[in-house]
């Protein structure tokens, strides 16, 4: 049996979606594929009352009979923290828990994936890193980081150091078109020079980097206030409105594929995102609602206007982790990363399918040239 355990330099690498893309691909070339993630850290309730959303996705999808408690041995939630750095909870016991789990799962498997937590150095509170569980395990690694210069390469050669032996290669994701040559005429050559093995680079897609503004009003919990704009729109990003209304409509205007956070009663800079040409959606916060004269504005501009009772720094922190985690965390995200997965990387090495059960010599760079040509 080979265990794969996939980890990253950073949060919102597209771990998961890679990490289950990369298991049902295995499972297509007929292996008996197993899943495990031992550090629930993306949870509903910061208390750990619910588990992490990963493993039940990765159950569904993979069609895995296990318990979550068998996929998930341990919530790394913020009581969990609390709890160990008070010294009251015992490292071996967690080794020995995420042991006992992962040979319950793998018995009979081909192949394991085992997703890691967070980022590569999640865990170390309880001596429990990727790159403890990848040794607890005699898992080899993959490595996913984002290339947007050559300052990123910091943190995949950190990341190798700490990882050694059991690094088996890197696979870049999210690449810009703009960023490929760089990629792969310069940082690829120079990873392999250091002795690290460049496996592949997926290319951004607009499929994975977003989601709709209906979407978005259903993760912040926002109510809609216009009745005829349309909500299918693709959010990437956000942009907050908290000066004037001059330094808004300069900032408004630099940005696309946006929803613009300011106050239910900031009707100025309401107005002044309106007249952006690259803002989907308005989110107001506070509970206010806007002057009749915006929602008309916005209804005839086709932009949908959110209402939410929060505060405008909490109401950040929503948007932020509905970007984050909710494209990547979907059937249809881990459709496209299968799909863009086969296209730029040697799978069959990767999974130990391959004639020689290894990685590929040649790295494949693609660059989707359709993934980013309306943005």
């Amino acid at each position: 049996m080979n265990t794969l355990l996939v980890t990253s330099t950073e949060q919102s690498t597209g771990k998961t979606a890679l990490s289950i893309a990369l298991a049902r691909l295995a499972q297509e070339r007929g292996l008996d594929v197993g899943y495990m993630k031992p550090k629930g850290t993306r949870l509903e309730s910061a208390v750990g009352k619910t588990r992490d959303q990963d493993p039940m996705l990765a159950r569904e999808l993979l069609g895995i009979d296990a318990e979550m408690h068998e996929l998930e041995p341990i919530v790394y939630s913020p009581t969990f923290v609390q709890a160990a750095i008070r010294g009251r909870e015992d490292p071996e016991a967690l080794r020995e828990r995420i042991v006992e789990n992962f040979e319950t799962l793998a018995e009979d498997r081909d192949l394991m994936v085992v997703e890691g937590g967070g980022e590569l150095w999640t865990g170390g509170i309880v001596d429990l890193t990727d790159a403890d569980v990848a040794e607890l395990l005699d898992a080899d690694v993959l490595l996913t980081s984002r290339y947007r210069d050559p300052t990123d390469l910091d943190q995949v050669l950190a990341a190798a150091d700490s990882l050694g032996d059991s690094l088996y290669g890197v696979i870049f994701n999210a690449i810009e078109n703009a960023d490929f040559d760089g990629l792969s005429e310069d940082a690829m050559p120079f990873l392999d020079g250091r002795g690290i093995e460049s496996l592949g680079a997926l290319p951004r897609d607009r499929k994975l980097a977003g989601i709709t503004v209906a979407d978005l009003a259903d993760g912040i919990g926002g109510k809609m206030l216009t009745s005829d704009a349309a909500t299918d729109g693709f959010v990437e990003r956000f942009a907050v409105g908290a000066m004037g209304s001059n330094a808004a409509f300069d900032q408004f205007r630099r940005t696309r594929n946006a929803a613009v956070i300011t106050g239910g009663d900031r009707s100025d800079i309401q107005t002044t995102a309106l007249e952006a040409s690259g803002v989907e959606c308005l989110v107001l916060t506070g509970g206010y609602r806007p002057s009749s004269a915006v929602i008309g504005k916005a209804e005839d501009n086709g932009v949908p206007v959110l209402m939410v009772q929060s505060d405008t720094r909490t109401t950040i922190d929503r948007v932020e982790e509905a970007l984050r985690s909710g494209r990547t965390r979907s059937p249809a995200a881990i459709d496209r990363m299968a799909e863009l997965l086969d296209d730029a990387v040697d799978v069959e090495a990767l999974v130990g399918t391959g004639s020689d059960g290894g990685a590929s010599d040649d790295a494949e760079v693609t660059d989707d040239g359709d993934s980013d040509d309306d943005e």
